[in-house]
């Protein structure tokens, strides 16, 4: 027979912090946001409002798959290939006129025109489908023709990308992704158990297909720099799962020794103890995000580093969400299936009903 767990004073002292389900949660529910927000009483209802967090997280999934489906994704030249002509942004140049000459003389209108860095090296970047020499060199006259005297000829520049290298940054990416994900399930299946490893991975799942969905709700363009993003960020999304589920495990432990509070509102005030954590820890993420999309993509027009700082941005955000309203939510939904939980939770709850007649 094996030995149960001693209960924690937590467990066992009357005074502890309030939870749904104690007689002192309403009261407590009546205090200021900020109050409730800082002392982790266990006031915010999230657990046994489980079913309203997998409505709104299955609708936000549904968006985002569903953008991915029918929307789909702007490919970058890095991944679709072509060719990609720079000239300098000086005035009278806009990226308009650039356009016009360019729909002018090869007939074909540019698949993207845009901006690039800032003051004297501002450039404008144009992405085309494939041209050959002739057609290069007739963009090139063409141009500076139309801007001369700001360009000559030799002002312009062009470069063919092949669709190769981007297919081996993507088969990189997913081998990267699954070594990540059986590395990050084993972690977790070892250090908590097999209910939080199969959150943790819906979490992760979660991030990934949002994130996406975000990318392809935007239209930005998909580029290696957005790849590597998505990398980054799972190890954020993975470190606040296991902050919370360490808290869960700490306030679970020894909860059969004792009927005052079932699994659920344990996991709960574990929930409301991190909150703070997680928001700190987000906004703390979150600053230098913005703060590389403010300079290095609005005022030096550094246009690589604007994929990178939306996805990571995106990505810390819906991290923070999926480890309190979904993995958290889900992991009760599946440790009440089991018969020692379910058998704890209808004990506590028919002493509270004996206590209250």
């Amino acid at each position: 027979m094996t030995q149960q767990q001693p209960p924690t004073p937590a467990d066992l002292d009357e005074s502890a912090p309030t939870v749904f389900g104690d007689s002192s949660f309403e009261s407590d529910k009546d205090r200021g946001f900020f109050s409730r927000l800082y002392s982790g009483t266990g006031a915010f209802d999230i657990i046994g409002k489980r079913r309203r967090w997998y409505t709104v997280s299955a609708l936000i999934l549904l968006i985002c798959v569903l953008s991915m489906a029918f929307r789909g994704f702007t490919l970058g030249i890095d991944f679709e290939g072509g060719t990609q002509i720079s000239l300098p942004n000086k005035a009278p140049i806009t990226t308009s006129a650039v356009e016009e000459v360019i729909t002018d003389a090869l007939q074909i209108a540019p698949q993207q025109v845009q901006t690039a860095g800032s003051g004297a090296s501002s450039t404008v970047q144009v992405r085309m489908e494939h041209l050959n020499q002739e057609q290069t060199a007739l963009v090139s006259e063409a141009l500076a023709e139309a801007f001369a005297p700001t360009i000559t000829v030799n002002d312009v520049s062009s470069s063919d990308v092949s669709s190769t290298w981007g297919t081996e940054i993507t088969r990189k990416m997913v081998i990267a992704l699954i070594v990540f994900l059986v590395i990050v399930f084993i972690y977790i299946a070892i250090r908590f158990d097999r209910e939080m490893s199969i959150a943790a991975m819906a979490s992760l799942f979660f991030d990934l297909v949002v994130t996406a969905g975000v990318y392809s709700l935007v239209g930005f363009e998909v580029t290696p720099a957005m790849v590597i993003g998505l990398l980054t960020i799972l190890g954020f999304s993975v470190y606040d799962t296991v902050v919370v589920f360490d808290k869960v495990e700490e306030n679970t432990r020894g909860v059969f020794a004792t009927r005052r509070r079932t699994y659920a509102e344990q996991t709960n005030l574990a929930v409301n103890q991190t909150f703070m954590r997680s928001i700190n820890t987000t906004i703390i993420s979150v600053l230098p995000i913005i703060a590389l999309m403010v300079i290095a993509v609005w005022l030096l027009g550094v246009g690589t580093l604007k994929d990178l700082a939306l996805v990571q941005l995106v990505g810390v955000v819906v991290g923070t969400y999926s480890s309190i309203y979904l993995a958290s939510p889900l992991l009760v939904s599946m440790k009440e299936r089991r018969k020692d939980v379910a058998d704890h939770t209808r004990k506590v709850l028919a002493r509270r009903e004996r206590s209250a007649a």
